[in-house]
């Protein structure tokens, strides 16, 4: 019969990297000490927030992500998410700590008209709103359609962010997003494949603020 452990809610999450760290090299066959200690604190939150080992395989990261997203939250930009859900689960306590805000035009009244009438959908026309601002970091982790009009705009030079986080998860565009996004030449972090989502988006981007905090001693 399965017992449940008392485990006290502070040492919930080091307790579970620490089962992260210790099957990881059995899970994915990666020894730890043989990646990059940045991006294996981005891999083992995914691992985390999903409980998926895969994602040690199929994260894809540009070489200068990392320490693009860290300058970006530490200069205070902000920091856009696809969906509303997304918005919640991002660390709005230490991304306000840097002077930048966490935004999502989901809900706005006039993106919902906009889409219907463009016949587009709404994450879609929400990241269209991105033109123009100084937006540092994107994550999409539920819509292709999102990353696409994201990397549209880049491409058509309405916005220069940092970081573009594309994890979105589906069977529909989903991985050719991925794939295109992967080819780019500015920074980004991706997935290969169908899976992806909200929590991995959050994720990502939960462990790169973490990673700007220590980089400034704020800790």
């Amino acid at each position: 019969m399965a017992i449940i452990k008392d485990v006290p809610p502070a040492e919930i999450e080091a307790q579970s990297f620490a089962i992260i760290e210790r099957e990881f090299e059995m899970q994915t066959g990666l020894p730890v000490g043989r990646i990059d200690p940045d991006r294996f604190q981005v891999i083992r939150r995914v691992v985390h927030a999903t409980g998926d080992f895969e994602f040690a395989r199929s994260l894809v990261f540009h070489e200068r992500s990392i320490a693009s997203a860290i300058a970006s939250i530490q200069s205070g930009r902000d920091i856009y998410i696809d969906v509303s859900m997304g918005a919640a689960g991002i660390s709005n306590k230490i991304v306000h700590r840097f002077g930048g805000a966490v935004t999502c035009y989901i809900n706005d009244a006039d993106v919902e008209k906009k889409a219907r009438a463009a016949g587009k959908t709404r994450t879609e026309t929400a990241i269209e709103k991105l033109s123009g601002t100084d937006v540092g970091i994107i994550a999409v982790g539920n819509a292709p359609t999102a990353l696409v009009a994201a990397m549209a705009l880049i491409e058509s030079n309405k916005i220069r962010p940092a970081l573009v986080v594309g994890v979105p998860v589906g069977f529909v565009n989903a991985v050719e997003s991925k794939e295109i996004l992967a080819n780019q030449n500015y920074p980004f972090i991706t997935s290969k494949g169908r899976k992806g989502g909200t929590p991995v988006a959050v994720a990502i981007v939960n462990a790169l603020l973490r990673l700007a905090l220590q980089a400034s001693g704020r800790q």
